[in-house]
């Protein structure tokens, strides 16, 4: 971080009374690091041009930390993602913070990053009712979970205050389309993932050999919304064809019908982007009844560790997320290795795209030289070719940013990455165990 020496500028004034020997008004300084200059007449001293000041005149003194609050999912139904959230930001934290802190020239000095972690339970309202208290805190910005429900709430919850929100985990497009100002999040969305799938399978499989009768088991949310019609509109344009196209609640807990009539349909390809809870239930029972498709994309639901559990039924599923330390991003290596000591396996998925929301704002703060959350909020949207361990960032004027979009499998009990081919760590397992 760039570091400025201060200017102190230390003027006493000698007022003179007309005609008389009047008293001559008493004023206090300290030098470098000491008490703020002041005037016992209550007069604003002169100082240096850059030296912060109140409206008093005295000199602002700086805040111990910069703190930031982050509403994470560590338990309820959403805890597995939200736990490589939470992960993804200490890390983060910890490596600024050992680099000296962030550089605040309004403050003429660097502070350390203090991240005030927060359980919804993965409940939006918690989320609502978390960030509300927050917002009368002296935090900057917001960071938020895992998974769109919680984003959706917390995403308007910051528009309300007008505080900038970051989060990954979240591939909703519409939630970019509210006309928000404070929501920004690089994350691949619902266009990117519904097109990605199909260029990976065109691009790794023989023309002979494509699973070209696709599946889709959609969330009944706005986001299963959103992608579910992606998917065919993709599907189609890549030369495959929908053959069953079935919608269930959240929280289902019998799949029965809906997998026999995906096996009835002959599908080849299962695509469905459930919250862990659900991809488990789902592939549990997919096992027991004995079928399960050559091609699975499972969205979201398999991001998890405790996905291994599931054993075979859970075996040669394709992940979609955005990071995988195989790209070799700037930070990688630190990640990687830190992760594999703490929790004894290569980082997860979203680790690194939550260590890459604190190296975004981070940078922001620096740029915008203030703790003030506006001036935060702009230099966030001016955020253009930052690196980071997901790799560049420009923000777009929604929000968004390209970011990219690999694909990923379990196999053997790791995360392999399997596409872009150039960067792939494993071959494509097909057809699925």
């Amino acid at each position: 971080m760039r570091q400025r020496a201060m200017l102190v500028g230390l003027v006493v004034m000698a007022m003179v009374m007309a005609g008389c020997g009047g008293d001559t008004g008493s004023a206090t300084t300290q030098a470098d690091g000491g008490a703020p200059v002041t005037s016992a007449e209550g007069t604003t001293p002169t100082t240096a041009a850059d030296e912060p000041t109140t409206t008093e005149g005295a000199a602002v003194d700086a805040p111990e930390a910069i703190r930031i609050g982050a509403v994470v999912s560590l338990t309820g139904g959403l805890a597995g993602g939200g736990a490589q959230v939470a992960r993804g930001y200490t890390y983060a934290v910890d490596v600024i913070n050992e680099n000296g802190g962030v550089y605040v020239e309004e403050y003429s000095t660097s502070l350390p990053l203090e991240l005030d972690l927060r359980d919804d339970a993965s409940d939006p309202n918690q989320t609502t009712s978390i960030m509300d208290e927050l917002a009368g805190s002296d935090i900057v910005a917001y960071l938020g979970g895992f998974a769109t429900p919680v984003h959706a709430a917390g995403s308007a919850t910051a528009e309300r205050n007008r505080i900038p929100y970051l989060g990954v985990a979240v591939s909703t497009q519409a939630l970019h389309e509210q006309g928000y100002r404070y929501f920004f999040s690089p994350f691949p969305k619902s266009p990117d993932m519904a097109r990605t799938v199909f260029e990976m399978l065109n691009g790794l499989l023989p023309e002979d050999e494509r699973p070209y009768r696709v599946g889709i088991f959609q969330e009944a949310t706005d986001w299963g919304e959103e992608l579910g019609p992606l998917f065919t509109q993709e599907a189609e344009s890549h030369g495959y064809e929908v053959v069953y196209h079935e919608t269930y609640a959240p929280g289902t807990t019998d799949y029965t019908d809906l997998i026999l009539g995906a096996r009835a349909a002959e599908v080849q390809a299962l695509l469905s982007l459930p919250t862990p809870p659900d991809a488990f239930a789902i592939y549990q029972q997919m096992g027991e009844l004995g079928w399960k498709p050559p091609f699975n994309l499972v969205i979201r639901g398999a991001d998890v560790p405790t996905w291994n559990d599931l054993g075979a039924a859970g075996e040669g599923v394709v992940l979609s997320t955005p990071w995988h330390p195989a790209l070799g991003f700037p930070g990688t290596e630190y990640v990687n290795d830190r992760h594999i000591e703490e929790e004894g396996r290569p980082a997860d998925p979203v680790v690194g795209s939550a260590y890459a929301l604190i190296e975004i704002l981070a940078d922001a703060i620096e740029r915008a030289g203030t703790l003030d959350r506006e001036a935060i909020r702009d230099a966030i949207a001016a955020t253009d070719g930052l690196e980071t361990i997901v790799g560049p960032i420009t923000f777009r004027e929604d929000g968004t940013a390209p970011v990219p979009n690999p694909q990923m499998q379990r196999i053997g009990g790791a995360i392999e990455l399997i596409w872009p081919a150039e960067a792939a760590t494993a071959d494509l397992v097909y057809p699925a165990p």
